[in-house]
């Protein structure tokens, strides 16, 4: 955490320094207006060439010191986001709040381990794990919590987090600059849909008058200049309207393909500047590498070609004001060079746009889970192995409190499924809770919350937690029921790590310890690895019938002092003590 209060400290006292050079430049700026208002009003009274000088002077003064301005508000709003990256890290660790989007949008009630396992929404793996400022980042990091991925792939991420999470400097720059952006899933969709847009090439005619009527157009005002000729007066004014006319015959192709360009403008250029920052920067990984690879095309860096892009529309922006667009378009036929621009551009370069800006998605991914990795640094990355290895070394849940949090070893083999007993409040949800999102993690490859790991990635398949769905009729049985199918199903495809917690729940104890019994014979006759938790102690007996595949684990609870006392430490057997009872009596419930 000290990384982030020194940091924090740092970027405050930036934004003081940003703070007095604006204002300062803000001064400037009045001045040279001021100065302007002068040279006008002094050379109404006298013909002075000082007043001319100091008038240029002034003007010049004033749109340098504007550009300076955007420049240094820019740093401005940079160096406030560091603040805030450093604020938000130092609140999350201290657990004062965890102030990242929770991803809610993602959750799906029928996905195999997504709801079961908190994967989404508030106090959720993905609201801790992102660190994400643009909709590609964050749906990367979604798409890549809701799936496993292969042996390799995993590999080659474990080895890009690694590299990425010392480059904090880098990280948190290139947070910043994302997280200024402003960046939405409206104004992504609206820039792929335009770069699919059919726009049709501006005529070769087009082209040529395009060039030839300003070159006539300034040939009449010298002549007039120099003649005095009426004609030529009215054959200016004449040209002037032709060109406006010209350029009206080309008004709807421009709407359709420069619709919210202002937007499009903005977001497209802080695309380029995070693009940018990552072709310049040295990677060593192979899959950070690959990435960088896919930034050019055409010979040329896909950042360049982007503010290209940007510069296209902020020119068609800029004659948005009517007075501008008469002006620009009378003159000089404006908006069809910039229409022949951005047709042309969209013919060279849009094809790639997509996959262009899916690698900064990636790198937010990346960046989330180096993230995750550098605060965490006594978690492990998983060695992974093909032959059905999965074991844990202290072993427990990411998101609980790293003071208080009780780790536990764990390992499926050479008995690949565990029957898990305990009175309630002992820790059993949460034990399986805890091996499904290590397993998640791992298959992502992010560290996992435990000194060691050995993992074989397998699909996740769960059934935890269920809720009745009124909107189609369903009990909760019938839910259960249906997620059971759902992971039988997923069995026959493949083996699985299955996690199942107190199934059955809906009917009656015989038809409820004869079903899960059932239940646990199938899913390790389908060669599933995993656990079930259970209060049942005949289902534990399975063990005996099935030595080399099942073993039995439990959490135990004492009596200490009239209390109870939980050590949430996983042992082997069957639990023996009984806590509903005592708790009653206590409660005077009975």
């Amino acid at each position: 955490m000290e990384i982030y209060i020194q940091n924090k400290a740092h970027f405050e006292a930036q934004v003081k320094q940003l703070q007095l050079q604006y204002n300062r430049i803000s001064l400037g700026r009045l001045v040279a207006v001021f100065g302007v208002i002068v040279a006008i009003y002094g050379y109404q009274k006298s013909d002075s060439f000082g007043l001319v000088v100091l008038g240029v002077l002034s003007v010049v003064a004033f749109f340098v010191l504007m550009r300076w301005h955007t420049r240094i508000a820019y740093q401005k709003k940079i160096t406030e986001a560091l603040v805030a990256i450093n604020s938000d890290e130092i609140n999350f660790l201290e657990r004062k709040s965890i102030p990242f989007e929770n991803g809610i949008e993602y959750n799906d009630f029928h996905h195999p381990y997504a709801y079961d396992l908190d994967v989404f929404g508030e106090q959720s793996l993905f609201q801790s794990l992102n660190r994400t400022g643009t909709f590609m980042g964050k749906n990367t990091l979604a798409s890549h919590l809701l799936k496993i991925n292969t042996a390799t792939a995993i590999a080659e991420t474990q080895e890009a987090v690694k590299e990425l999470r010392d480059k904090i400097d880098w990280r948190q720059s290139f947070l910043a600059i994302a997280k200024v952006g402003g960046d939405s899933k409206a104004q992504y969709q609206k820039l792929l849909r335009w770069s699919i847009f059919n726009s049709e090439a501006v005529g070769k005619v087009a082209l040529v008058v395009g060039y030839v009527a300003p070159v006539v157009l300034a040939g009449l005002a010298i002549g007039y200049g120099v003649t005095s000729s009426l004609v030529l007066a009215k054959l200016f004014g004449l040209m002037f309207m032709l060109n406006l006319a010209i350029s009206g015959l080309f008004l709807k192709r421009i709407l359709a393909e420069t619709a919210h360009s202002s937007e499009i403008n903005t977001i497209v250029y802080n695309y380029s500047l995070l693009i940018e920052k990552i072709e310049n920067e040295t990677f060593t990984s192979t899959k950070t590498i690959e990435l960088q690879k896919q930034l050019v095309h055409d010979k040329q860096q896909v950042s360049q070609q982007l503010k290209q892009l940007s510069d296209l529309f902020g020119k068609m922006d800029s004659t948005s004001n009517f007075l501008t667009a008469i002006l620009f378009n009378g003159f000089f036929l404006y908006n069809i060079h910039v229409l022949h621009g951005i047709v042309n551009w969209k013919k060279q370069h849009a094809a790639h746009l997509e996959q262009s800006l899916q690698v900064i998605g990636d790198f937010e991914m990346l960046h989330s889970l180096a993230n995750f990795s550098f605060n965490n640094p006594d978690f492990a990355f998983p060695e992974l192995n093909a032959t059905y290895e999965i074991a844990f070394e202290n072993l427990s849940h990411p998101l609980l409190n790293p003071q208080t949090r009780v780790g536990n070893t764990v390992t499926f083999r050479p008995q690949s499924f565990l029957i898990l007993t305990g009175s309630n409040m002992s820790g059993k949800s949460t034990f399986l809770r805890s091996l499904g999102v290590n397993m998640v993690l791992a298959g992502m490859g992010a560290p996992v919350c435990a000194t060691k790991a050995c993992i074989h990635p397998l699909p996740i398949l769960v059934s935890m937690r269920l809720s009745d769905s009124l909107s189609d009729s369903e009990s909760y049985f019938f839910a259960e029921i249906k997620r059971l199918k759902q992971i039988m199903n997923g069995l026959e495809e493949s083996p699985a790590f299955v996690l199942l917690d107190e199934i059955l729940r809906g009917t009656n104890s015989d038809d409820k310890r004869n079903g899960t019994i059932e239940v646990v014979k199938k899913v390790i006759g389908k060669k599933a690895i995993g656990a079930i938790a259970t209060h049942d102690i005949e289902v534990c007996l399975t063990t005996n019938e099935f030595p080399q595949i099942l073993a039995n684990k439990c959490f135990e609870v004492e009596i200490k002092n009239d209390e109870l006392y939980f050590d949430y430490q996983l042992r082997d057997g069957i639990c023996q003590n009984k806590s509903a009872t005592f708790l009653m009596k206590k409660m005077d419930i009975i």
